[in-house]
């Protein structure tokens, strides 16, 4: 499972990539900082089992704090993006290309308007921050009509007279980017395109690749620098329609977990305070800082960053998160851990499902599962629900 962190130079994608990783991506303020994408590892939470269970667990796969399962996510931080990348401006070309395998997006957007179009430093206000919602999309959608149309001419022509697919076709072509053969068949329906595909126009191409962006590769914004933005810019971001947009301050909540991990204070990634442990070590400056957060995870609930993770996973992407076990009264593997792992499955994955999630053999060779809460046997296409504690019995 793989996250995409995206959006034009100097708006703060390596720091909120930072934050969620504590990986040393290099920041600075002025464009193309991020050349090679920086790849890391997030967290989002789940309630452990262990507290319904009332069993200490040891984690495996994924961290457990306070009954607060946190599990793993793939992070990949690319270049800025800037008007016209797909024609191969500024860095368009490789920022695309490392986009490929991202199952979502999280677009991060300067709310504090700080930076103009490609990214130069600019007065706070100076820069509309919706145009950059719409020219981001604009260039995937530019880079994914790019692809299908290679050779356009003879594979519709190719497609009529033979009567196949188009939307097999084009999903054969799309491929490389996680795009399914549903996604084109969903976008094909919506827009009740002609049933010869050599004769769709320009504009109707663009809509297409448009309608496939939205399903293979959904995407949520991040209003970041929202410590300094103007209130009309948030609550401009927050009308665009049909967005999920949650303000952040990557910045915040990467100096949180650099304090938290330097044991200088007590925080748990995504929450809405936080314990100063080492006041005597800390210099005014650092005091008066940590109050500034303070006041903004009063007034916004957290710094925002964990919950745009955990809306994309989530909400985004519709995934649930199971724990797989071998012996259901216990709860253990087979080298006795309690609730070892945790695996995140798309909302309806059956038991079966989750057996090959595991391991192919699993799933090869399944016959039934156990549900560990109700001891009940339970088949192949049993739909799984989030937090399910699951025994997968198969052939040796």
């Amino acid at each position: 499972m793989e996250v995409g962190v995206v959006g034009k130079p100097n708006v703060g994608k390596s720091t909120f990539f930072s934050a969620l990783t504590l990986a040393k991506a290099e920041v600075a303020a002025y464009p193309f900082t991020t050349i090679d994408a920086n790849k890391g590892v997030g967290y989002v939470r789940a309630e452990c089992p262990h507290v319904e269970f009332e069993k200490p667990c040891t984690p495996n796969n994924s961290r457990c704090i306070d009954g607060v399962r946190y599990i793993p996510i793939e992070l990949i931080d690319v270049a800025g993006l800037v008007p016209d990348a797909h024609t191969g401006k500024g860095l368009g070309n490789k920022f695309l290309d490392d986009l490929r395998q991202a199952h979502a997006l999280v677009h991060i957007i300067d709310a504090s308007g700080s930076t103009d179009a490609e990214g130069n430093p600019i007065d706070v206000g100076g820069h509309d921050p919706l145009d950059d919602v719409s020219f981001l999309e604009n260039e995937i959608d530019q880079w994914i009509k790019a692809i299908m149309k290679r050779d356009w001419g003879r594979v519709s022509r190719t497609m009529e007279l033979s009567g196949g697919k188009i939307e097999r076709a084009l999903a054969e072509r799309l491929t490389g980017l996680r795009v399914k053969e549903y996604a084109v068949h969903h976008a094909l329906l919506k827009l009740k395109l002609s049933d010869k595909p050599s004769t769709w126009t320009e504009e109707e191409l663009l809509e297409l690749a448009k309608e496939v962006r939205l399903k293979a590769k959904p995407m949520i914004l991040a209003a970041n620098k929202a410590d300094r933005a103007p209130p009309e810019n948030l609550e401009a971001l927050k009308g665009v329609e049909g967005a999920i947009v949650i303000p952040t301050s990557a910045e915040y909540e990467l100096a949180l977990r650099r304090a938290s991990e330097a044991g200088m204070i007590s925080y748990n990634p995504g929450s809405s305070d936080f314990d100063i442990l080492a006041e005597d070590k800390l210099n005014k400056a650092q005091l008066q800082a940590l109050e500034r957060i303070r006041e903004f995870l009063a007034a916004h609930g957290s710094t925002g960053v964990q919950e745009v993770l955990e809306k994309a996973v989530f909400d985004l992407l519709d995934l649930v998160p199971v724990f797989p076990v071998e012996d259901e009264n216990h709860l253990t593997d087979k080298e006795g851990r309690v609730l070892p792992d945790a695996f995140l499955l798309p909302k309806g994955s059956t038991a079966k499902d989750l057996a090959y999630k595991v391991h192919t053999d699993l799933g090869d060779n399944f016959i039934r599962a156990i549900d560990a809460r109700t001891h009940r046997v339970i088949g192949a296409d049993h739909e799984l629900k989030a937090s399910d504690v699951i025994r997968i019995v198969a052939n040796a």
